[in-house]
């Protein structure tokens, strides 16, 4: 059996964090940030929202996309968990009515959506499960350094949902073959070095010898650049000669949205028109796993994705990691990304509930 996709959601939180507010009355950085990067402004979370709020309602949307089948497992990808343990997933599929079933977290930071679609295609294809649901979560501004202007304009929060069910690999939203790829050697090139074992039993449960820079992303941008687009470019092509598609068939690149000279480079080495590459980073920022699928979403949503297109999708992120694979888009009512104040209250107040019920 071949895993298709048969609904999608995402959702980003209320509050928008400009480059100006970042960078104050510095408007050369401001205006630095946008060209480099393509980022104008990004939603953060507040008041207490965090990855699993944002995954239960991407979760909700797509399941009502998908017309609220049976689901047999839940997986959620996310570099920025609640905790470290336990994994968030099995209180999302609580949180969603899903009952018992089986539910875990992955981490291949913003690879992750698709080494996501790659595990729970494998749940469908050995025949553990006919439904999944598979969310990329994020609330990675936490994780940045607010005092750090090389890293706080970049991430944004944000989730994206998709359910996946068992069909056949000819039928429109089958997922196609998957490259997966990793590189050990360059773990530091994205890294947040304090909090696991290695810190803990070389210092103690403490934070006392640890900088507080230690407990926040550190990058070397100008290497991951390097990295990402020639991991990404190489990826693709596999993917496509797995595939058999020629650059022709393909209506939209859908690249993680890390920076959009990256995007662009890659489609200039693949030989895409920029009308053919899809962004929208400008807006919502670097969501990390959440980036694929919430611009999928978004894309469907505006009507700039429509049955039967030819997609390809490539990722890369911290480990090193990345990934791609290939879909055609099947017809879907998909609804958009945003995530109003009075939905979030309504939505705190229901988990609220359930926690006090429990």
């Amino acid at each position: 059996m071949n895993a298709v996709l048969c609904g999608i959601g995402g959702c980003i939180p209320p509050r928008i964090v400009s480059n100006e507010e970042i960078f104050g009355d510095k408007r050369r950085l401001s205006d630095w940030i946008e060209r480099m990067t393509g980022i104008v402004e990004r939603r953060m979370v507040t008041g207490g929202l965090s990855t699993r709020d944002l995954a239960i309602e991407a979760g909700t949307r797509a399941l009502a996309s998908a017309g609220n089948p049976p689901i047999d497992a839940v997986v959620v990808a996310t570099a920025s968990p609640d905790r470290i343990c336990p994994a968030v997933a099995p209180e999302v599929a609580t949180r969603l009515g899903l009952g018992k079933v089986a539910a875990y977290d992955i981490n291949s930071a913003c690879s992750g959506f698709v080494y996501g679609l790659a595990t729970a295609s494998g749940l469908i294809a050995s025949g553990i499960a006919r439904h999944v649901l598979f969310i990329g979560a994020e609330a990675f501004s936490t994780m940045v350094n607010p005092n750090d202007r090389n890293t706080r304009p970049i991430f944004g929060d944000g989730a994206g949902a998709v359910v996946l069910r068992s069909g056949h690999a000819d039928e429109d939203g089958a997922l196609g073959p998957f490259d997966l790829g990793s590189d050990g050697e360059l773990p530091d090139l994205l890294s947040i070095d304090a909090g696991g074992s290695r810190q803990r039993s070389s210092n103690g449960l403490g934070h006392g010898e640890l900088a507080i820079e230690d407990w926040y992303l550190k990058m070397d941008g100008t290497k991951v650049y390097g990295h990402a687009v020639a991991r990404m470019t190489e990826s693709a092509r596999c993917v496509l000669g797995k595939a058999g598609w020629g650059y022709d068939d393909v209506a939209w690149f859908v690249g993680h949205q890390a920076n959009v000279r990256i995007l662009n480079t890659i489609g200039y080495e693949l030989g895409f028109p920029s009308d053919r590459i899809a962004v929208n980073i400008g807006k919502v920022g670097n969501t990390v796993t959440a980036s694929i699928p919430l611009l999928l979403t978004e894309l469907a949503a505006g009507g700039k994705l429509a049955a039967k297109d030819r997609i390809l999708i490539s990722a890369f992120g911290a480990g090193l990691s990345w990934g791609s694979t290939v879909m055609t888009w099947p017809k879907l009512e998909v609804r958009g990304i945003e995530w109003s104040e009075s939905e979030v209250s309504e939505a705190q107040a229901s988990q609220t509930s359930l926690t006090e019920q429990s």
